[in-house]
């Protein structure tokens, strides 16, 4: 029989990591692309994805450069002249962190990809919570962007598209993670700091929060603990 295979989308964080051990437990033979698209920590999740697709054993690796999203700009994680704030937590307010339309580019480069695989599966760490939900990290996009993958490949081709954190909570990602012995402790969130992670943006905030709801220690070095 035919293993199954699945392109999943990891950029060496923490959601991205834990949806790929979900596709491994899922029984998928796991293709991981990895998207340098000049975000300031570029070089800091490129690290992370090597190590993390290390421990998970993943060998088929693409990593794909897609600068043209920093030159295109309006994004605090492209334009160093954005700053990037502190962490709001309770803001509703689509954050300067934003990259515009990121995600359709990422998953057309995947479905490029998986076609030319065979493979019938893309995974993607999406999450509704993560700065109160960017406008690609919605259900609806996801699904549209999938009827758009019926359009635009051959007829013999079939792609799903599975979003298994979509819904959840930090907390509830990371005792997923622990459940699944995902290496967490390998994962690069911060959106400032190749060396030590800040603790104030909003991805760190996230991420400091899950693990204490959790009640578990964050392994990775922290500036500052908010």
């Amino acid at each position: 029989m035919k293993k199954k295979e699945a392109v999943v989308m990891m950029s060496g964080g923490m959601d991205s990591s834990v949806c790929a051990s979900i596709a491994k437990s899922e029984g998928y033979v796991i293709s991981a692309l990895h998207i340098n698209y000049g975000q300031r920590t570029q070089s800091r999740e490129l690290l992370a994805f090597n190590e993390v697709t290390d421990y998970l054993g993943i060998s088929k690796r693409l990593v794909v450069d897609i600068g043209y999203l920093s030159k295109i700009g309006g994004s605090a994680l492209t334009d160093t002249s954005i700053p990037i704030p502190k962490a709001n937590l309770e803001s509703k307010d689509i954050p300067v962190s934003y990259v515009p339309f990121r995600n359709a580019n990422i998953l057309a480069i995947a479905t490029s990809w998986a076609e030319v695989l065979g493979a019938t599966a893309l995974y993607i760490g999406a999450v509704e919570e993560d700065g109160s939900g960017y406008p690609d990290c919605r259900k609806e996009f996801f699904e549209a962007f999938e009827r758009m993958i019926a359009f635009g490949t051959k007829p013999e081709t079939s792609i799903r598209i599975f979003t298994p954190l979509l819904h959840l909570s930090k907390k509830e990602i990371i005792l997923r993670g622990i459940e699944l012995n995902a290496p967490l402790h390998l994962t690069w969130s911060c959106y400032t700091s190749d060396e030590v992670a800040c603790g104030d943006c909003d991805s760190c905030a996230l991420r400091l929060r899950g693990f204490t709801q959790a009640g578990i220690l964050d392994k990775i070095p922290y500036a500052s603990a908010r």
